[in-house]
């Protein structure tokens, strides 16, 4: 249970500094933020697996380490680019 709250508490951190990092304005709230930072920690995650082995893990970073929330925000800002193109095509 302390592992899944520490994921929250990243991909909410992520999430926020993601959206203050990337341009423009983004929809959604607090619950937006933190879905997509916890999806960029994934996706962060699975990059970074891939440069660094060849592999494509599908794996978390460690959380609460600076190399862990840098992967995240790298990851999250990612989905929100994805994000911005599947909703701009739906409108």
């Amino acid at each position: 249970m302390g592992n899944l709250i520490a994921w929250i508490v990243l991909g909410l951190l992520a999430g926020a500094i993601a959206k203050a990092i990337y341009p423009g304005t983004q929809g959604g709230g607090i619950l937006a933020t933190m879905l997509l930072g916890i999806v960029g920690s994934f996706v962060g995650g699975a990059l970074f697996s891939l440069i660094t082995t060849g592999t494509l893990a599908f794996s978390t970073t460690a959380p609460f380490s600076i190399g862990g929330l840098i992967v995240a925000i790298i990851g999250a800002i990612i989905a929100i680019w994805l994000w911005g193109l599947f909703t701009r095509r739906a409108a």
